[in-house]
């Protein structure tokens, strides 16, 4: 896995149980998923440059201890599958602090034609690392 996102929960981030809003992690999870497509070769300079981007198609979250003010959180993010238009992949929240696994999301995103709004194939070279990063799972 591979660190995508670090930071911490502030107060205006909670809601009125005294708690991370869950708006609050699926903005997080979203932070992370920007770097860990562009870990892939999906950067800025990719997006703007070729007209493509991502589509998020499907994201699962699971949350497993709430979260408080003030608590410092990393996510670490692993690519679970690669098809030719398609990818999947999951983020994992912990505290930085303890160690404690707080959320987990699961996404399937497409790459995108920006122009056609239409899934498009990866280009070779984004689906040579996404293979690789793979193959560095196993």
């Amino acid at each position: 896995m591979i660190e995508t996102y670090r930071g911490i929960v502030y107060p205006t981030q909670l809601d009125h149980m005294g708690h991370m809003n869950v708006q609050w992690y699926t903005a997080k999870f979203d932070e992370a998923t920007w770097h860990f497509v562009s870990a892939l070769g999906l950067t800025q300079d990719y997006v703007q440059g070729s007209g493509m981007g991502m589509a998020a198609l499907q994201n699962t979250t699971h949350y497993k201890a709430e979260v408080m003010v003030g608590r410092l959180l990393v996510i670490k993010s692993k690519l679970l599958e690669i098809n030719n238009k398609t990818i999947k992949f999951l983020h994992v929240m912990y505290d930085a602090e303890s160690g404690q696994e707080v959320a987990t999301s699961e996404l399937i995103g497409a790459h995108l034609d920006r122009t056609k709004r239409k899934a498009v194939p990866f280009p070779e070279e984004i689906a040579a690392k996404a293979r690789a990063m793979l193959a560095a799972e196993q």
